[in-house]
């Protein structure tokens, strides 16, 4: 493992640590006997509830720990082996990163509630783009606030990528239809398109996410050709409403969870790839550009769990 990878390790197991602790702490006093039976395996249910795994979610799960050691001897170590080794396998077909297509400019929208950490999250994944090698175009169609705007523009000074944007109030749509001509007119591999959040206002989110989309096809029929949700991972089971929100808008075609720090429950990742059946494509634990990473199931379960990366063991 590599030290750029062990930080980030260490980052997301610091971050899912409330999680973590919380969970292990309620296995850990659940299995106090020895043979696992129909109680601790009630008792257990609830706490993965708890840690916004979702009640269905949290059935499967109980009921593999049933199929695989009910009435035998069991340690809460061995519990959460198990339970770290169903929720890879659960999350492994999801991990996926936004996938390279062939076709210039790429089109990515990114949606997400304001707050989200949306517009923070294309920052970063310019980031990861530009250090890849190619080019990139941002712009900047959250019009209506200028923080949005603002903010994007740092993160392009940060990359040294273009910025497009508008003054404040303009036509998110008109923008996004220059910024497409402007990226295949320069040749941009890329294109990422910052859209608002506003869910108080669901039709006039609705109107303008729509509008946005039928602007772009008018330059590429194809596009978005990825539309990425950024959910944020402190609002728990509420992230799989915005899901459902968004996706009465447009084709999402991945997600990416940010936040994941000291009071995110962290188990929702797992009910929304349950549910969802969606690629998540990244991770968010902080603030820093380097903490988002791509979406490893593995790593991820067993942080959730509490247990070591390498081995395993607590």
């Amino acid at each position: 493992m590599t030290q750029t990878n062990a930080s980030w390790w260490q980052r997301l197991k610091s971050g899912l640590s409330k999680t973590s602790g919380q969970l292990t702490g309620s296995i850990s006093a659940i299995f106090v006997k020895k043979k696992l039976d129909q109680e601790t395996l009630d008792e257990l249910e609830e706490a993965l509830i708890l840690a916004d795994m979702g009640v269905e979610t949290s059935g499967r799960l109980v009921a593999h720990l049933k199929k695989e050691r009910y009435g035998k001897d069991v340690t809460d170590q061995e519990v959460r082996q198990v339970l770290a080794a169903e929720v890879t396998r659960i999350l492994k077909p999801y991990a996926k990163p936004i996938p390279s297509r062939d076709v210039a400019p790429q089109v990515i929208l990114v949606c997400g509630v304001n707050g989200t950490g949306k517009t923070t999250t294309i920052g970063k994944l310019a980031k990861m783009a530009t250090d890849a090698g190619l080019k990139v175009v941002l712009a900047a169609c959250d019009t209506f606030r200028a923080a949005a705007v603002e903010q994007l523009q740092v993160w392009g000074e940060r990359n040294g990528v273009p910025v497009l944007a508008a003054t404040q109030g303009s036509d998110p749509a008109a923008l996004a239809f220059s910024a497409l001509e402007k990226a295949k007119a320069q040749g941009a591999d890329i294109l990422m398109i910052d859209t608002a959040g506003r869910l108080h206002n669901k039709a006039a989110l609705m109107d303008e996410l729509k509008k946005i989309i039928r602007v772009i096809k008018k330059v590429d029929p194809d596009a978005p050709h990825d539309t990425v949700l950024v959910l944020d991972g402190t609002t728990g089971q509420n992230a799989h409403r915005q899901l459902e929100v968004f996706k009465e808008i447009v084709d999402v075609t991945g997600l990416v969870v940010t936040k994941l720090d000291g009071t995110a429950k962290g188990g929702v990742v797992v009910s929304l790839a349950e549910r969802f059946h969606l690629p998540i494509h990244a991770l968010g634990v902080g603030e820093a550009i380097e903490d988002l990473k791509p979406f490893e199931a593995e790593a991820f379960a067993r942080a959730l769990l509490g247990l070591d990366e390498k081995t395993g063991q607590a």
